[in-house]
């Protein structure tokens, strides 16, 4: 899953990317389109129950669940009609599945707002305004082709006509494509042409150090919104996240009490873009490897053995799970059988966030 890192210029997009990824680029100089192409980065998932998990079952290897992080170059008012290079970035928000919007809740007269004045909420409607005008574009230059296919005869644009007009319909209205409820069939519809309000979004204030956990007004405001839409607000400081990230395991440790705060900022915005995502994880766990793999919530255990190979999928059997406080209560895979806690769960099984899987399957 891939989740894109947009804003304002000079919201602190880039050093918040930065150091989520433990980057060594150079921070952005105070400017806008300081990222021309759109950096990407691959980062782990912090995840507590894996350090559980490897204590009574030592593996060779551990293997986190992952999340690619895109940093898309600041879009200002205008971008939908190609405004800043607009249209470039634009068509990189498409490509993701989710969208990190960062919002600047900080004053500093050393960085100038690209608007004059630091508003939260004002950036995150000039954001959703080109995003929308530019999905707009999309469905209306979309219609005619499909509305030809569909005189053909051809049923998944007769599907695809209904939708675009649905969409359009409510865009008319100023109102986001992601507050419309949508079938599997018609998300489909939606995803293949790119419709960027329609993505889940997650707001991320990013706050100056003297409010490292966001109580302070102006992350009150973008809680507020993102309250009204569905949405979910992490307050993080980027300039503190980045200056943690040249310190060792030791002094990072010591910096992060000295704020009250027990990780880094990736873990927060990480297991966060999960839940924006409908996403969770199970874990397998052996001697050669503890693994985390990535579901969407709602996954059977059929889908779920999926990820790991097609064919485990066609031809499950059954799944043998057992949950992390078992493990942690009778210390072994072997004991967990031994007291009747291992459940034995079969096609229509709906997977449990963190639930311990073996698969059984006929090759």
């Amino acid at each position: 899953m891939e989740a894109g890192i947009v804003g304002l210029p000079n919201v602190g997009k880039s050093t918040l990317f930065n150091a989520l990824t433990c980057s060594e680029a150079a921070q952005s100089a105070n400017y806008p389109f300081c990222t021309i192409e759109p950096n990407e980065g691959i980062v782990s998932v912090p995840d507590s129950r894996m350090e559980i998990i490897t204590k009574y079952i030592p593996p060779k290897k551990v293997i986190p669940a992952i999340l690619k992080l895109v940093d898309i170059a600041g879009i200002v008012e205008g971008a939908s009609k190609g405004e800043g290079l607009g249209n470039k970035f634009l068509s990189h928000i498409r490509e993701v599945d989710a969208i990190l919007q960062v919002v600047r809740c900080f004053e500093d007269d050393d960085i100038t707002h690209v608007t004059g004045a630091v508003n939260p909420l004002s950036d995150i409607e000039i954001i959703e305004m080109e995003l929308l005008l530019a999905d707009m574009e999309t469905l209306t230059n979309a219609l005619p082709k499909s509305e030809r296919a569909a005189r053909g005869g051809d049923k998944d644009a007769v599907l695809r006509v209904a939708v675009i007009k649905r969409c359009t319909a409510h865009a008319d209205e100023g109102k986001l494509l992601r507050t419309l409820e949508f079938s599997p069939e018609e998300a489909k519809v939606v995803r293949g042409l790119g419709l960027m309000t329609a993505k889940p979004i997650l707001y991320i204030a990013n706050v100056d150090e003297n409010d490292i956990t966001g109580e302070g007004e102006l992350v009150q405001k973008v809680r507020q919104h993102a309250a009204s839409v569905g949405a979910e607000v992490v307050p993080v400081c980027a300039k503190f996240e980045s200056e943690l990230g040249e310190l060792d395991d030791a002094d990072r440790l010591e910096m992060l009490e000295s704020v009250g705060l027990t990780e880094p900022a990736l873990g927060t915005v990480a297991r966060a873009t999960y839940r924006t995502l409908g996403l969770q994880s199970y874990f397998t766990a052996g001697e050669q490897e503890v693994r985390a793999w990535t579901i969407p919530v709602g996954a059977t255990a059929p889908q779920a053995a999926g990820v790991i190979h097609t064919d485990f999928e066609k031809g499950f059997i059954r799944c043998e799970t057992y949950s992390l406080e078992h493990l942690e209560e009778y210390k072994s895979e072997k004991e967990i059988r031994a007291a009747g806690k291992m459940r034995i769960e079969g096609k229509e099984y709906v997977m449990r966030d963190g639930d311990i899987c073996h698969f059984l399957f006929n090759k």
